[in-house]
């Protein structure tokens, strides 16, 4: 059975297709029609809710986070609190202080969106006591407005947020947490067509019993299977109870994060250690999809123009692959092996990643190329990690989405090695290793030759950031893709 809180309300689903959604749950089933129905794919934001969900180990209360119900499926309501906009009103007269300011601010025209930009500022009412321009832009990054613009809807999540936080959850907040501490100690999770295993052996069962099953982690990919292409999943196993899949720990060589762990939960502790990666982390996907899409599923869906794989390859990842009774380590440049097609054997999973730490003389850059700064896919993404000693090239590591059918890497800069990193030959070398080494292909978000061209721009760029301090200066993106599109 699935167990969670819709609002206050204890709610057990026992029996329902696989692949419903939230957003078909709430609509068809229960008739709550206040969350809308946009594009179906995660995009626009329409249909954001809000689950609450126990802090965990380091920290007590509750934890609220905003996530695209259109491609969440019921497995990832179990054990959590489900909140809509039609919970936030305390009473028939007294709207939510975050309501009350969309009100004030004039925040709403049509009134489509409304929901789901109230929702994404709910979130963010209840995860920081004062919060600035930058922070409200970064939790309203998945929601889009056509005809109020979003001066007036910044404004209101302003104002409300940087208010003292009082409502009706904060209240309750010690009754919720009983209760939400009351269904994590049940262990029979799950319906008959979705499966909630809690350990790699109960895994690996389910695997064997069920071999066309459909493994999923935040289905923010898998769920556009049955939203955009219409298909239908029969069963489905969650990883959503497995504990172990969630965990993250670093020693002095290593960071290793459990392949359940969504984007957002782990980007923190990711960039204290690569500091320089923030921009990609910042640029997947936007807020409610990295409250619930996975580092594993990222990896193990193989998808070409991923932005995790990339990055992961030039880090020189490995990933831990489980099949209950034995588990593998395979590096991450070897798990692709064609088009949506990596080394998994039948009844094997992603358990975890595992990076090695960087030294202190090694520089990364990730560079994403994209139609749209935010919530976009890549037609580019270049990942360098170079280590250099008295400015001399001791190693070389990179990675690369979009120019290839799998994320890949090019061995061919391992030859400059040894070389004077200040030196212009040595970039021009590089620059023309990754000119001759990849044969992209043409379609709707870049030509072949636009993608050779941003790649010899792409390693020119880092070579200019890195190859001596004083030209570590900034370089602007648009002069990089216009030299693409003059190349």
């Amino acid at each position: 059975m699935i167990r969670f809180l819709l609002n206050e309300k204890l709610v057990t689903i026992k029996d329902a297709p696989a692949d419903l959604t939230v957003l078909n749950y709430l609509r068809e089933r229960l008739k709550m029609t206040g969350t809308k129905e946009g594009c179906a794919s995660g995009d626009c934001g329409a249909c954001t809710v809000v689950l609450a969900e126990l802090s965990g180990l380091e920290a007590s209360g509750l934890h609220y986070r905003a996530i695209n119900s259109c491609v969440t499926f019921l497995s990832a309501l179990h054990g959590k609190q489900l909140i809509t906009i039609e919970h936030l009103a305390s009473g028939k007269n007294q709207l939510h202080p975050v309501q009350q300011a969309m009100i004030d601010h004039h925040g709403s025209q049509c009134g489509f969106c409304t929901p789901g930009f109230v929702m994404s500022t709910f979130a963010l009412y209840h995860s920081a006591d004062s919060v600035s321009r930058d922070d409200v832009v970064h939790s309203l990054s998945g929601n889009l407005c056509r005809c109020t613009g979003y001066r007036p809807i910044i404004d209101a999540a302003l104002d409300s947020c940087n208010q003292e936080a009082k409502d009706q959850f904060i209240t309750n907040e010690k009754h919720t947490v009983e209760q939400l501490s009351k269904l994590a100690g049940q262990t029979d999770a799950g319906t008959q067509g979705i499966l909630m295993p809690t350990t790699s052996k109960e895994m690996a069962e389910a695997l064997s019993q069920h071999p066309d099953s459909r493994l999923v982690a935040g289905s923010t990919d898998l769920a556009l299977e049955v939203t955009q292409q219409l298909s239908s999943i029969n069963t489905l196993i969650s990883v959503a109870a497995m504990t172990e899949m969630k965990k993250v720990s670093v020693n002095e060589h290593e960071l290793s994060i459990g392949a359940a762990c969504p984007i957002n939960d782990i980007s923190a502790i990711f960039l204290q250690y690569f500091p320089s990666l923030s921009e990609i982390v910042e640029r997947f996907a936007s807020l409610p999809i990295r409250n619930q899409a996975t580092l594993g599923g990222n990896i193990a869906n193989a998808s070409p123009i991923g932005d995790m794989p990339p990055v992961l390859i030039a880090l020189q990842a490995k990933v831990i692959l489980d099949k209950g009774d034995n588990q593998r380590t395979v590096p991450l440049s070897d798990f692709f092996t064609g088009y949506k097609q990596t080394v998994l054997e039948q009844g094997e999973w992603v358990h975890s990643i595992v990076i090695p730490l960087s030294s202190a003389n090694t520089q990364i850059r990730a560079y994403k190329i994209s139609k749209r700064n935010e919530d976009d896919i890549s037609a580019v993404c270049a990942v360098f990690s170079l280590t250099t000693e008295n400015n001399k090239v001791t190693a070389i590591h990179s990675g690369f989405g979009g120019v290839a059918a799998t994320p890949t890497r090019c061995d061919q800069l391992r030859d400059l090695v040894g070389r004077n990193w200040a030196d212009a030959d040595t970039m021009a070398l590089g620059q023309q290793a990754l000119i001759d080494v990849f044969t992209p292909i043409d379609d709707v978000r870049a030509s072949a030759e636009y993608r050779k061209n941003m790649l010899g721009n792409l390693w020119h760029r880092f070579w200019l950031e890195t190859h001596t301090q004083e030209s570590m200066i900034p370089v602007r993106v648009d002069s990089v893709l216009e030299g693409a599109a003059h190349a």
